[in-house]
């Protein structure tokens, strides 16, 4: 019960400290999950990013139930996914019940204009270290390029991008082992 317990704190506070959705968390999900309590490694937690962003619900929630599974199963599971989203109900639910009251001061909307300033660091930070992690040859960057545009100029789904770059990454490693195999 103890170990449930700490997956909540952990997932409480960084579901609390952090805003702008599941990229901004990155970096609070690296040092507390990764580096302080080391329940999943980098590699890990970059696999449940990806794969917490082609399904269905919020990236955070998905990679805190996917950290909780693979340590304590279903209760872990669980708990760390009310850890992550307990934070933000009780927070909206407190702005709700007075956003009305303090919409109308300007100090109000240059705090929002701040947040959302440090919410973009947070993005670039995150994206940043995708990069480093997901983009480690030429293929790589010619599927970051091509996801990028297409996700820029058309309005293809992402998931039909993430799908094509599941295909594309499958079939260049089947073929770039193949040729590493006949030499």
């Amino acid at each position: 019960m103890k170990e449930l317990f700490q997956l909540f704190l952990a997932f409480a506070r960084i579901g609390g400290f952090t805003f702008g959705g599941g990229y901004a968390m990155l970096p609070m999900i690296q040092s507390e999950i990764v580096e302080r309590k080391k329940w999943a490694t980098e590699e890990e937690v970059m696999n449940y990013y990806a794969v917490g962003q082609s399904t269905p619900g919020v990236i955070a929630v998905n990679t805190a139930t996917f950290i909780g599974y693979k340590n304590k199963g279903i209760p872990g599971a669980i708990f760390a996914t009310l850890g992550v989203i307990t934070p933000s109900i009780v927070i909206i639910t407190v702005i709700a019940a007075f956003i009305r009251n303090f919409l109308e001061y300007e100090i109000v909307s240059h705090a929002l204009a701040g947040i959302n300033v440090a919410v973009a660091v947070l993005v670039i930070n995150a994206v940043v270290s995708l990069w480093k992690k997901g983009v480690k040859n030429v293929f790589g960057f010619c599927m970051f390029l091509a996801a990028f545009a297409i996700s820029v100029l058309t309005n293809w789904s992402p998931i039909i991008v993430v799908v094509v770059a599941v295909l594309a990454g499958t079939l260049y490693g089947t073929y770039s082992g193949r040729k590493a195999g006949k030499e």
